[in-house]
């Protein structure tokens, strides 16, 4: 039983992983389209535009992506008091992670997007990025393994409050970016887009994740019982 349970484990934990690296491919063509930063990241530029302002001097010690990892941290010690069963390994794996796959994939698709694309093209990368991002997160969600320290928030709120995913993340990420906005964050045509589209797409995909995951979960289940 425990040999099965960790079995069952290590699989969530690469369904994790696959979902993590399609979301994180979406969020870097949403980037590349250069119309504006996800509503998390916008509330990110605009802590540490405060952040840097209120400290002189601190720019080199105080990154923007520090800033990130430390909004990540302070989200999972919150949700350590409200409900600890949400943090997860995964939950680790996606904040440590999810930088350095942004990176790679932002100089692999470099190699072929260059620079001085048509608005038209950016749009379509924008939109894209968008649908990939929403598909890959559902199934970083589903996996049960663990999700990045934002997607949290909404999926904590939607289970507490019984509301549906893609209604409280476009709620979650309309917060983001006001509050980042008003702290100083970039807010482009971009960030508007992402907010109407993850939420109401991840809500469609979420319960054909769910199915989907399942369905290889059970699968794996009954190979190991005839084993």
């Amino acid at each position: 039983m425990a040999k099965r349970g960790i079995k069952e484990w290590i699989l969530r934990s690469l369904i994790l992983v696959i979902g993590l690296i399609i979301a994180h491919f979406g969020v870097t063509l949403f980037l590349l389209s250069n119309l504006g930063a996800d509503p998390f990241n916008v509330f990110v530029q605009g802590l540490f535009r405060i952040i840097s302002t209120a400290i002189p001097g601190s720019g080199s010690l105080i990154t923007h992506g520090r800033t990130h990892m430390a909004v990540c941290l302070i989200i999972i010690f919150i949700l350590l008091f409200v409900d600890r069963s949400y943090i997860k390994i995964g939950t680790v794996i996606c904040m440590v992670c999810g930088g350095p796959i942004i990176d790679f994939f932002t100089w692999l698709l470099g190699l072929f997007l260059g620079n001085g694309q048509p608005l038209w093209s950016r749009i379509l990368m924008l939109v894209l990025g968008c649908l990939i991002l929403a598909y890959g997160m559902t199934i970083v969600i589903k996996s049960d393994a663990g999700t990045g320290p934002n997607d949290l928030v909404a999926v904590v709120i939607s289970d507490k409050t019984k509301k549906k995913f893609g209604i409280i993340r476009l709620v979650v990420d309309g917060v983001f970016a006001a509050i980042g906005f008003a702290l100083g964050g970039v807010l482009g045509a971009g960030t508007i887009v992402c907010i109407a589209l993850v939420g109401p797409v991840a809500g469609v995909f979420l319960p054909i994740n769910e199915k989907m995951i399942g369905k290889i979960i059970r699968q794996h289940s009954t190979e190991n019982q005839q084993d």
